[in-house]
């Protein structure tokens, strides 16, 4: 049921980033000119149906392309510090763009190729200039767009193509609407400085969403660099500037000054210092911040062992393996069922249910008494010694770090390469639930706890 509802945020994240692209200033000011198109044609209104499922359709194009790399190519650049350095850079760029130091532009020879083909008559006139809509755009949306398309490599292969079309969806919603009820154009607000303020708004954002993929490198190759406080108290003074600029405070510049403070300005400066405060209790006091959740890093970097043991530090005062034979090998010891954790750093869901499903009462305590648990992460960059390094039988390549060796696991035995990913085994390492469990409701998660530990009494 949650899985479905991270898909369900995510879908409508990207209805709204489509909405808010809308208002940015390379579409808003043509909309009444593309209206009034359709309004002064027969059979305007099915035009302009077409008009606004055809953007869509671009859009959807765009998310088809990024599917076809597969699962295999979006876990690589989940977690390999070379594709999480290039997004970095490239949110980076696309934030100094939204603020209006250059604008991202396509090849004005393909600009002008596309918008000689929308002047051909019937639908096929009418497909080119949405496409035409798309490809002038570009340099407003291009932020919006590859943003969510390398948030949706986090999330499952078809998430692209799913999260184009919810994008593209408003731009149809708008469109059509418009033609349909022409009198609403005249209620619209006439664009001018408040679009600009909107998209330098957006490009501050987009380096606190920069900031997230430095401490995916950070996390999965142990440099230790980018901790929670640090994380948090970078974001709070990045909010905090978007509350200053929204006043008129910081300005840039080609903004004028603010000359009133009208309630829809005051308001949303309000929004920003709110969250900017939410986040503070998480420096001070180390409190947990649910809105947060798979967005920072964790508490526990877990990288020492206990006591020279072979024992770590996990999550809300744990103890548990990184090494499932360790685990095996104490679970027999202990004569306990063996709690297999298969995680990753770069894991949004993972920290999720380690914040919101392992602290509850009942949880922690099945955990901590009942359970042998072994963490394994999947992106773990650490070499393997030389003499425990192996050839897969399920890919025929090398498992050079522990990452590799604990994804192998989780595929050969599992057949499963999604995160997070819950197993429990008996002290010979056989399931003993017939059905692991991945991202999932408190009750869920305890009813599969309580089978497991039912069934290793049996």
């Amino acid at each position: 049921m949650q899985e479905s509802n991270t898909l369900i945020g995510f879908l409508l994240t990207a209805f709204l980033a489509g909405f808010a692209s809308i208002f940015m200033p390379c579409i808003y000011p043509i909309m009444p000119m593309t209206v009034s198109f359709f309004t002064k044609q027969s059979q305007g209104t099915g035009k302009a149906t077409f008009y606004g499922l055809s953007i869509m359709f671009v859009f959807a194009i765009i998310g088809l392309v990024a599917t076809l790399f597969g699962a295999p190519f979006l876990n690589f650049i989940s977690t390999h510090w070379v594709p999480n350095l290039i997004f970095f850079v490239i949110f980076v760029i696309f934030g100094i763009s939204l603020l209006g130091a250059f604008e991202i532009v396509l090849p004005h020879g393909m600009v002008n190729n596309i918008d000689r083909m929308s002047e051909k008559g019937g639908l096929l006139g009418i497909f080119f200039m949405a496409l035409t809509l798309v490809v002038v755009s570009f340099s407003c949306t291009a932020p919006f767009v590859g943003s969510l398309l390398i948030l949706a490599a986090k999330g499952e292969v078809w998430r692209p193509l799913w999260g184009m079309l919810a994008f593209g969806l408003p731009f149809g919603l708008v469109f059509t609407s418009l033609a349909l009820f022409p009198q609403w154009l005249k209620s619209l607000p006439k664009s001018g400085g408040w679009m600009n303020e909107m998209k330098a708004v957006f490009g501050i954002l987009e380096f606190a969403l920069a900031l997230k993929f430095l401490s995916n490198i950070d996390l999965t190759y142990h440099f230790n660099l980018i901790s929670r406080n640090l994380f948090l108290i970078i974001w709070i003074i990045i909010f905090i500037a978007i509350g200053l600029y929204i006043l008129g405070v910081i300005r840039l510049p080609k903004d004028s000054k603010v000359a009133k403070f009208s309630f829809q300005r005051v308001g949303f400066a309000i929004l920003f210092f709110a969250f900017a405060a939410y986040m503070v209790p998480g420096v001070v006091k180390g409190k947990e911040l649910s809105l947060l959740s798979g967005l920072l890093p964790p508490k526990t970097l877990n990288t020492t062992p206990i006591d020279g043991s072979k024992l770590r530090a996990l999550p809300h005062d744990l103890q548990g393996f990184y090494d499932y034979d360790d685990a095996l090998a104490y679970a027999k010891e202990v004569n306990k069922p063996l709690f297999i954790d298969f995680t990753g750093y770069a894991c949004a869901n993972c920290r999720k249910m380690e914040e919101n499903v392992w602290p509850k009462p009942e949880v922690l305590e099945r955990l901590k008494n009942e359970f042998v648990i072994a963490s394994l992460y999947v992106d773990d960059k650490k070499a393997l010694p030389k003499e425990k390094q192996y050839t897969s039988k399920y890919d025929e390549e090398l498992k050079e770090t522990i990452g590799d060796k604990n994804m192998d696991l989780e595929i050969v035995k599992y057949n499963n390469n999604a995160q997070p990913y819950y197993v429990i085994e008996d002290t010979n390492g056989k399931l003993i639930v017939k059905q692991p469990i991945g991202y999932s409701s408190t009750a869920d998660f305890i009813k599969f706890l309580d089978e497991g530990i039912n069934n290793f009494k049996k």
